[in-house]
């Protein structure tokens, strides 16, 4: 490896939105910091199974509203 072209790799601590913590090396922020997630597995919809928002009115019902009718007669 090439000297001094690499990022700085410490130690942080991660504190999850419950407030448990653990610690893990990063290139984020300097040696011993904290970064506090807004968002994670223990509360995001997707891993949670939670509300989902669902594309009610989409490509292919506006395809199917403005050219439902229409046919291919032979």
């Amino acid at each position: 490896m090439k000297a001094e072209i690499h990022p700085d790799y410490h130690m942080i601590t991660v504190q999850m939105t419950d407030g448990t913590t653990f610690q893990t090396r990063s290139t984020w922020g300097k040696e011993g910091d904290t970064m506090a997630l807004d968002i994670d597995p223990k509360s995001h919809p997707a891993w949670t199974g939670g509300n989902r928002q669902l594309d009610t009115g989409g490509q292919v019902a506006r395809f199917n509203k403005r050219f439902g009718g229409l046919t291919l007669k032979k």
